[in-house]
């Protein structure tokens, strides 16, 4: 038996990432006048009820956007329940996760189409359409969030702190900003388990696209996962020294906020980050609450570049971070220099050619991922996954149809967080982590191409 991984060469340098998928769940009020936005559960109530009254094509327009529904990539949704929307003289059929959907609903008197459905919650999905036998519109990155990722009646909410301003010794005056997480069950007399999120500034928006804070409240009230403390941590910069001269031109603002360190940071692979973590941003966090010492209950997060930085932190240092969640991550070669840096492609032979270190790893990427001079980001992470599972390593691998994009992680987070901390005991303060039986009775992850003949 073979598990299979499809994936498509794309073009283009992305080195930027989208830190929260498109929020597609909406949200408002109960009701509104024809022609203005709805949240998503009304506009797919308006569907069902009035599909070919004037003020359901003007509230759909509204809100989902002329320009996405004549480009075929309008859709909205909440939970399971989505609705699709394109304009087309012939008939579209809407295709979603490689599976044809039934026939969509024409408007009365228009050329506007919609269909309704329901999408499985904690996983990305794709979707196109096809008309006249072409592809056209779609997008490969469709979060359908499930309940743990939305505010829950009765759970009580942590508290976020204001920004918070670090200059770092170890990265020569960098300037980084973060900001912490405080669940409300947090007792200043029991010492708190940490996790870390690099690129931080995305998930300081309760409903953005992450959801990370209600994700973190709704699983500590369940007991899925121990109570944390969440650093939220933005990569620095360097600022230019004060008798630099400056041009006032607006064409140098990038140069009066200061060079950014983010690649400095999280691509390259030494110890240098996780120090940064350890001496400086944990110490100054331990200073304020009660954190648990041991690595036991520490864990760390990111996203792309942030993603190596996660799985590099606990590489460097497996007796400060154990558990790791590393999505799109970029275990490719852009901080490599020959003979002088390592950079992230050396990570899937490394852990190879290294005894396992006692780490557990939830990993993840898409097959339309980043293919550019640095490197092919899912063929990387698909080496990185049967590394791992090679060397009897802890870990999951979950891979979808999704692009350098954060919705396939914010929408599996639950599930993943769930994962990566289960059967945690806070009387311990170890453990040894072992591959799951059944995944040590899987197969390695092969691949077929599947965009050519």
């Amino acid at each position: 038996m073979k598990r299979n991984v499809s994936l498509r060469v794309v073009e283009g340098v992305v080195l930027g990432l989208l830190l929260g998928a498109l929020d597609r769940a909406g949200g408002g009020a109960a009701a509104a006048p024809a022609g203005e936005k709805l949240p998503a559960p009304k506009l797919i109530e308006m569907a069902g009820s009035s599909p070919n009254e004037p003020a359901f094509r003007e509230t759909l327009i509204a809100t989902l956007g002329e320009d996405r529904i004549k480009a075929g990539t309008a859709i909205t949704g909440q939970g399971p329940d989505f609705i699709w929307a394109i304009e087309s003289a012939n008939p579209p059929q809407l295709v979603v996760d490689e599976q044809s959907r039934p026939e969509m609903t024409r408007i009365q008197g228009t050329d506007l189409w919609f269909e309704t459905g329901k999408l499985a919650t904690g996983k990305n999905h794709t979707y196109y359409y096809m008309v006249d036998g072409k592809r056209t519109g779609g997008d490969v990155n469709v979060a359908a969030y499930g309940p743990d990722s939305y505010e829950q009646p009765g759970v009580p909410k942590g508290t976020l702190s204001p920004e918070i301003t670090h200059i770092s010794k170890i990265y020569d005056g960098m300037e980084s900003h973060y900001w912490i997480y405080v669940p409300a069950e947090y007792d200043p007399k029991v010492p708190a388990a940490v996790m870390v999120w690099n690129d931080g500034g995305g998930h300081v928006n309760r409903n953005g696209g992450s959801r990370t804070q209600n994700v973190i409240d709704n699983l500590i009230y369940q007991k899925k996962i121990p109570v944390m403390i969440q650093i939220f941590i933005n990569p620095g910069t360097i600022l230019p020294a004060p008798e630099t001269p400056v041009p006032a031109a607006a064409a140098n603002a990038a140069r009066q906020r200061g060079r950014s360190m983010r690649s400095i940071e999280y691509d390259t692979v030494t110890e240098r980050y996780a120090r940064f973590m350890q001496e400086e941003i944990l110490a100054e966090v331990a200073a304020k609450y009660n954190l648990r010492k041991d690595a036991y209950s520490y864990g760390i997060a990111g996203e792309s570049s942030g993603g190596i930085a996660a799985f590099n932190a606990a590489w460097q240092k497996p007796d400060l971070f154990s558990r790791v969640l590393s999505r799109i991550g970029t275990y490719t070669s852009i901080q490599w220099h020959p003979g002088m840096l390592d950079g992230g492609n050396i990570f899937p032979f490394l852990v190879r050619k290294t005894p396992r270190k006692n780490i557990r790893i939830w990993q993840s990427d898409g097959s339309e991922d980043l293919e550019n001079q640095f490197g092919s980001w899912p063929l990387q992470n698909i080496q990185m996954a049967n590394s791992l599972k090679m060397q009897g390593y802890d870990f999951h691998f979950s891979f979808a149809g999704g692009s350098h994009n954060g919705a396939h992680g914010n929408a599996e987070a639950p599930e993943a967080l769930t994962w990566l901390w289960r059967d945690y005991d806070p009387s311990k303060t170890e453990q040894i982590y072992e591959q799951e039986p059944a995944e040590r009775d899987k197969p390695y992850f092969r691949v077929r191409i599947y965009n050519r003949e």
